[in-house]
């Protein structure tokens, strides 16, 4: 198997220590300018992973991400943020990461390289035929999400997989891979740059497409999502205000009676 590390070769950029703040800023934004154009290359893959997530999600199935450092934190920052925004069980969306939740804040020195702990981890959530599990590694070589993901195949459960090198191993163990080719770093080998930017851009698009089609967004609006903050009751009372004509007062007590502006609007009777 050919495969090159583009994500590890050296930055087209040298002396990066003789720069100003400007001239850092400037190319480092320059740089984060070419990743949306790697992603839009990517979406017919992205487009199928989605659609086998919806059509297992259908049939009561889970996600989880797993992954390691930087990889293994962008998918617990979107599995956690999936039942505040749509109002969805806390175990419909999961983020595992190698060396477990103490390495979401420190590192943990060779979690990442043991090939048979993910398996281990989604053994413990459960996990079943009706899932689908998506290895998060930039390099596309990390052992820890490589490992599960084997074992995942093994046991007839679908794969997907989100790196930024052509060709990696991870792509070639996950059925439905994707990969997004954002070049070398600002700073050489510096994954959670460009590389992080566009798994995170990817996350983004699977949790919130996945969740349109499962019908957790009315119009454009979160209809479902959890009221956990007054920020976010108010919110959900101009929404009612945008969907049927009553006053500020009004939507607040049938947002407070029904607890969801769904519920809100479906039971409002005029």
């Amino acid at each position: 198997m050919t495969f090159t590390k583009t994500t590890e070769q050296s930055s087209k950029y040298e002396h990066l220590e003789k720069m100003s703040v400007a001239e850092l800023l400037a190319n480092i934004n320059q740089e984060d300018k070419t990743v949306p154009f790697a992603v839009e290359k990517a979406l017919p893959q992205i487009e199928n992973l989605v659609t086998e997530i919806v059509s297992k999600m259908k049939i009561g199935g889970r996600l989880f991400y797993i992954g390691a450092g930087t990889s293994g934190r962008l998918g617990i920052v979107d599995a956690s943020e999936c039942p505040p925004t749509f109002g969805v069980p806390f175990d419909l969306v999961n983020g595992i990461i190698a060396g477990g939740d103490k390495a979401i804040r420190r590192a943990v020195e060779n979690a990442e390289d043991n090939k048979t702990q993910a398996w281990i981890d989604l053994q413990e959530q459960n996990i079943s035929q009706n899932d689908v599990v998506i290895g998060i590694a930039a390099s596309g070589t990390t052992p820890y999400v490589i490992g599960g993901l084997e074992k995942c195949n093994e046991n007839g459960i679908a794969t997907g997989s989100i790196s930024c090198n052509a060709g990696s191993p991870l792509s070639q163990t996950a059925k439905l891979p994707i990969e997004v080719i954002v070049g070398p770093e600002f700073v050489t080998g510096s994954s959670r740059m460009k590389a992080g930017t566009a798994q995170k851009l990817i996350l983004n698009m699977i949790s919130t497409s996945t969740m349109i089609q499962l019908g957790k967004v009315k119009g454009n609006k979160m209809v479902d999502m959890q009221l956990s903050n007054d920020k976010l009751v108010d919110r959900g009372v101009k929404m009612i205000l945008s969907e049927i004509n009553v006053s500020y007062e009004e939507a607040s007590e049938l947002l407070k009676k029904y607890g969801s502006v769904r519920k809100a609007v479906e039971n409002y009777k005029l």
